[in-house]
């Protein structure tokens, strides 16, 4: 039975359930999900919530799932719907109640909310790195082709000869302008939701702060209803991506 099935006396058809599962797209982001349990696991035992041999067996546990996912030997379940509850449920089948007691003042709100930031704070970093590596080989080949002469264009005419290096360089600094949007968009997204649970945060003296350090947010969302709610990161990463694209084209 689904976890939002209280109300309902029969359970959806399969095309429902594939329909509204999350878990075909959300499961690349199962690195980030663990790193999340893992975190919060150890904030658990740490304010005392959970005793330190159930953390250590979750954060054993965890190690155990990531594992077989990267080795291609996980089973998915469309039935689970999204890859919380892929994980989860996998990891009390492995660790019994110390697996079920993880969820303790956490919601697959702040979950999904802080695995889309982390997911793409991992993108940003290997993104900055393709582009520092496209724009030193423009430089190198303008510095090939210093003294060679081409003609500029302009309303496709010939136009003023130019340096083939003037060309090419021309293409960096828009390079460059990419990795000042996207070092402005890291500002926003480098903070973590965790800790704002459904939508109105928690009463269990949980340390949001703990887990945001450990997953290497600055700080931690200051309303929780926008932690969880909150997408615009996406769109805003998206418009970057779009500009790098045209950009690179």
């Amino acid at each position: 039975m689904a976890l939002w099935s209280g109300r309902f006396e029969k359970g959806v058809s399969e095309f429902t359930q594939e329909f509204g599962a999350s878990l075909p797209v959300d499961k690349a982001m199962y690195h980030q999900d663990i790193a999340g349990s893992r975190a919060h696991a150890r904030m658990l035992a740490a304010q005392g919530v959970i005793s330190e041999k159930d953390a250590e067996d979750i954060v054993a546990g965890l190690a155990d799932i990531e594992k077989t996912i990267e080795e291609g030997s996980f089973t998915f379940d469309i039935n689970d719907e999204d890859i919380h509850m892929a994980i989860e449920k996998t990891l009390i089948k492995d660790v019994g109640v110390a697996g079920a007691r993880l969820h303790t003042g956490r919601s697959r709100n702040d979950q999904v909310a802080t695995d889309t930031r982390l997911h793409a704070k991992d993108l940003l970093n290997e993104l900055l790195t393709q582009n520092c590596a496209l724009r030193s080989v423009i430089y190198a080949k303008a510095c090939d082709n210093f003294d060679v002469i081409m003609p500029g264009y302009t309303h496709l005419q010939h136009a003023q000869p130019v340096l083939l290096a003037h060309q090419l360089i021309a293409h960096v600094w828009p390079l460059l302008r990419d990795v000042e949007r996207l070092r402005d968009w890291d500002q926003r997204v480098d903070a973590s939701p965790y800790g704002s649970g459904a939508l109105a945060g928690n009463t269990l003296g949980l340390e949001p702060v703990a887990v945001a350090r450990e997953l290497g947010f600055t700080n931690v969302t200051e309303n929780s209803i926008d932690g969880t709610a909150s997408r615009d990161l996406v769109a805003e990463f998206s418009f970057v991506m779009a500009m790098a694209g045209v950009d690179i084209s």
